[in-house]
Parts: structure tokens; C-alpha cells; sequence
């Protein structure tokens, strides 16, 4: 859980449908979803057309670590590009890291994914920063 709370100001006049579903679609999934069969229809169904995997070894000792970047990350770039994390060593995720023709060897990387076109970038890190992941968005962004 991300234990933040977000709030949709009621009292506002220019609140309306489609200014209260923008805010529910950017607030149903986590800041940072790790992506599992239970979650692969949320991300999938997601609005935001860009996603933004980290793929790691959630067992590595530099995880929590990498989560607290990467999770900072997240928050520069919320409601423009879905975070998702992929834990290599589940064998369900074995064929998102070959999609992307990565092997564990190269983990931990970034790929960013644009649904409507299939447009794609990796990266492969030795550590994972937030102004590494904010240049990676940025640059793939233009």
C-alpha cells in the first residue's frame, strides 16, 4: 500500500463527471503496481497509455531501496505514465522479460511501453535512480 490518501475537493463548483472519473481513473491503482494475474486486467484496462516497468529481483537485498526511487519517480509522472514493477523470478513474468528480449543477466531495467502503437525503450540500470528513470521518461516522452 502506498499509505497516501488523495482527495477530490467536493466543494469546488468546476467539479463535474468527467473531472470526478479522470480523478477516480488516476487514483484506482497504485502508484506503483506490481503486476501479477490479479492485476494484469487493471493495468491492462488502465487509461494511461504509457507504462513504465521496472523489472527486478524483488528478493535482492537492494530492493526496498530501489522501490523508494522508483516509487519518488512514480510520483513526478502521475496521471501521464502507469509504474508498474515485474519481479523476474516470478515464471509467470518470464515472458514480459523476453518481450522486451531481456535476460536476467541485464536486470535490473527500465522498459516503457506505448499500448496504441506497440512503441517501446529499455534500459538496462546498475542502480535505479529517480533522475535515471525521470530522463528515461523525459527523453521517450518527446
Amino acid at each position: 500500500v502506498d499509505n497516501d490518501r488523495r482527495d477530490l475537493d467536493m466543494n469546488s463548483k468546476d467539479v463535474d463527471a468527467e473531472k470526478m472519473t479522470r480523478f477516480v481513473r488516476m487514483n484506482e491503482l497504485r502508484l506503483v503496481t506490481e503486476y501479477n494475474p490479479v492485476t494484469a486486467i487493471g493495468v491492462m484496462q488502465s487509461s494511461l497509455q504509457l507504462h513504465l516497468l521496472l523489472i527486478t529481483d524483488k528478493m535482492s537485498p537492494k530492493h526496498p531501496k530501489r522501490m523508494r526511487k522508483y516509487r519518488a519517480a512514480a510520483e513526478l509522472f502521475k496521471g501521464k505514465i502507469l509504474f508498474i514493477l515485474v519481479d523476474s523470478n516470478l515464471n509467470s513474468n518470464e515472458r514480459i522479460v523476453s518481450f522486451f528480449k531481456l535476460k536476467k543477466s541485464q536486470l535490473p531495467a527500465l522498459a516503457i511501453f506505448h499500448t496504441p502503437d506497440e512503441e517501446q525503450d529499455v534500459l538496462t540500470l546498475d542502480e535505479v535512480s529517480v533522475e535515471r528513470v525521470q530522463d528515461f521518461c523525459n527523453r521517450f516522452l518527446q
